[in-house]
């Protein structure tokens, strides 16, 4: 899967982010994993735990079946900022995040948590 197929799987689970999607100027891997992290970083805020399951499911399939570009923009965008996201949501609410996260996410999650304090 490339960027613009990533696009279209994301616009079928978030149809109105459709628009912020097309409106970037630079589309590439990266502008589309962050318009989709900062939209999940409003569904975590939002408490709108349907849509935020679901799209936490497409975040793992993108990354599961996406190219190299995306993989790395995953790692690199997503997986970065889920802690910054989760910092304020209480242990309960952060814990249901977090099963919501396939297994691989997870480990590559705690890769880059534990590596910042080698």
């Amino acid at each position: 899967m490339n960027y613009l197929q990533a696009a279209q799987e994301i616009t079928d689970v978030v149809p109105d982010i459709q628009n912020e999607l097309e409106n970037n100027k630079s589309q590439n891997s990266y502008s589309v994993i962050q318009t989709f992290t900062d939209r999940i970083k409003n569904m975590i805020r939002q408490n709108d735990r349907n849509l935020l399951f679901k799209s936490l499911q497409k975040m793992d399939d993108i990354y599961r079946n996406g190219d190299l570009k995306l993989k790395n923009a995953v790692e690199s965008t997503f997986i970065y900022s889920l802690d910054n996201f989760t910092t304020f949501c209480n242990e309960e609410y952060r814990k249901v995040i977090f099963s919501h996260i396939s297994i691989d996410l997870q480990k590559i999650y705690s890769k880059q948590i534990y590596k910042h304090g080698m």
